[in-house]
């Protein structure tokens, strides 16, 4: 019975899929119909634009895209800067192809990423993505061991790693005009405190946004844990409490030598009112012999101190005093934050100010290996063919100029006008050309388009051959709207180009009046009736092209470095603090 009922179900089996296949030619190949449009190609990663940071000189990046035709992809090839590092022509699914590519020999700069897929109609696809890799990060002050600039995220600049993150901390607006870190409740920042170890002295730079929702906070310690969570024999903390009522908040540093503290509380001179929304600038030593503590450059409290000990400090807090050092309820800061440094080093105090300073910028390029404002990450227009001149600049590399060559910065993209402005930075001069533009920033003069040399606003900052061609003249003539003023030192003014040597500028524009420096010295002074920023839409630098022509002042030959901007009138000593770096 059993071989009769498997023998009728098979029967019926046959019969079935017989029926099912009516019409159908079994061995005939399905009609995938006309071959309509070229592949379409996606890259998942990168994205356009898209920075790598890595401290590597060569890296690595994982190349993530796709490619769909509506017949059949052909050939695929992968390149990166018009050279082709992969190819594919064998795809197990012949409309989707999904990959992801190891490339390891990304170089610092800018680069292409080229996707080229060809379907077997031979129509074809193309799509490119730039991405760059930045530099190596180089610490930019001597001692410098940790940074963060809190750019979108918590990370640590020397060694690229990211801190733990404890509670839900933020960014807002930071003092440069990026992000900074804000604080919450139950909120902070740990790394381990490894790169102190054996330190013999430290120091730390910091700008701060006091909001005192919190009227008693923890803002840098490093402190070993204990069962009252307040041993402070070791370690330091920086810290602040609630003073005169409320109406204030006063800062103070408590170090440990390893058997005892000490103390460096400022007092009413260590006092800050909160919730101004103005940035103050914090600053401490710690070294074998004192403690220092500066607010906004200036010394708070100073005092003796026999030395550090770091014994079982495992970790360094950031806007909190958890998790070691909570006895006194020192928790959570709700205040801002931006461009930490520490150093294991002690700062002078001008060293402090310089840095103080330095983060005041509103534009900085030091020319090592890009043409970017490193503060708004700003990429300049780049005309004719500047060159870097590597390793010989005042910091590493500087920008060396080439005839009809010269950058450009949109100010929708820079915020550089204020009404007062000052500039800084080193030429190294060389006078093939016997004048030529420096800084420019002036309007379009639409009556003389070939000639363009309307000096009604803005400002121009330039060189002339002087002394029958012995030595360079350096001038600035600024706009006030209606008319120009002239601020030209004569002699005082002239540099020799022959040196070889670097020679500091800067020249400072206020309500009222205008100055020139050289090397720290100034060469003029004169007052006007301030700068006016009418039609002012290019900072030109290293030529007065293409605003300021009319009399010859096209492309400068010589070198360039650190060029600082400051939507503020710089004073004399700021002026030499910024000279006296460069040394």
């Amino acid at each position: 019975m059993k071989m009769i009922k498997y023998f009728l179900i098979g029967i019926i089996s046959v019969a079935f899929f017989a029926s099912c296949n009516v019409g159908i030619d079994p061995i005939s190949p399905v009609d995938p119909g006309a071959d309509e449009s070229a592949p379409q190609i996606t890259v998942n990663f990168p994205p356009e634009g898209y920075e790598l940071q890595t401290n590597e000189a060569i890296a690595s990046i994982t190349i993530d895209f796709e490619v769909r035709d509506d017949i059949e992809i052909g050939t695929v090839s992968l390149k990166v800067d018009g050279a082709e590092i992969s190819s594919y022509s064998e795809f197990i699914d012949y409309r989707v192809f999904l990959e992801k590519y190891d490339y390891d020999n990304v170089t610092t700069g800018n680069h292409v990423l080229t996707v080229e897929a060809t379907d077997l109609d031979g129509k074809s696809s193309t799509v490119s993505v730039n991405f760059v890799k930045a530099p190596p990060y180089v610490p930019e002050y001597e001692g410098e061991i940790f940074y963060m600039p809190f750019n979108n995220e918590f990370r640590e600049m020397n060694s690229l790693t990211l801190a733990s993150s404890f509670g839900t901390p933020g960014f807002g607006d930071g003092i440069q005009g990026g992000t900074a870190y804000v604080g919450a409740t139950d909120s902070y920042l740990t790394f381990p405190s490894s790169i102190l170890d054996g330190a013999a002295a430290v120091s730390a730079t910091f700008w701060m946004k006091i909001d005192d929702s919190m009227d008693r906070a923890g803002i840098l310690t490093v402190a070993p844990p204990a069962d009252d969570n307040n041993d402070r024999t070791k370690g330091f903390r920086f810290f602040r409490e609630a003073s005169n009522g409320g109406a204030t908040q006063r800062f103070k540093l408590n170090a440990g030598d390893g058997t005892a503290d000490s103390w460096f509380d400022g007092a009413e001179a260590a006092d800050v009112t909160p919730n101004t929304g103005e940035w103050v600038h914090f600053a401490f030593t710690i070294s074998d012999t004192e403690g220092v503590v500066y607010i906004n450059g200036e010394v708070v409290k100073q005092g003796a101190f026999e030395g550090i000990d770091w014994t079982d400090c495992n970790v360094i807090s950031i806007m909190s005093g958890a998790p070691n050092w909570t006895g006194w309820s020192h928790l959570s800061d709700g205040s801002s934050m931006d461009e930490l440094r520490l150093f294991n080093t002690a700062l002078t105090q001008e060293e402090i100010q310089t840095i103080m300073l330095k983060e005041k910028s509103t534009l900085y390029m030091g020319f090592d290996g890009n043409y970017k404002d490193a503060i708004t990450a700003t990429k300049a227009t780049v005309v004719g063919s500047p060159v870097f001149d590597y390793g010989r600049g005042v910091v590493r590399d500087a920008y060396k100029g080439a005839a009809d060559t010269y950058l450009t910065f949109s100010t929708e993209n820079v915020d550089i006008q204020n009404d007062e402005f000052s500039a800084s930075f080193w030429l190294n001069i060389n006078d093939a050309t016997d004048r030529a533009g420096i800084l420019v920033m002036g309007p379009e003069d639409t009556a003389n388009p070939d000639a363009q040399n309307d000096r009604t606003s803005g400002f121009r900052f330039f060189r002339e051959a002087s002394n029958d061609g012995a030595t360079q003249r350096f001038k600035l003539n600024v706009g006030d709207g209606s008319a120009d003023t002239w601020f030209d030192g004569g002699e005082a003014a002239d540099a020799d180009p022959s040196t070889g040597e670097w020679v500091h500028f800067a020249f400072t524009i206020g309500a009222t009046e205008a100055r020139v420096y050289i090397d720290g010295v100034e060469v003029k002074q004169g007052t006007f009736n301030g700068i006016d920023w009418t039609g002012c839409d290019i900072l030109s630098i290293m030529s007065g092209a293409p605003r300021f022509t009319g009399w010859g002042h096209s492309s400068d030959l010589s070198m360039m470095d650190e060029l600082y901007l400051f939507k503020k009138a710089l004073t004399a000593e700021e002026v030499m603090l910024l000279k006296n770096d460069g040394l």
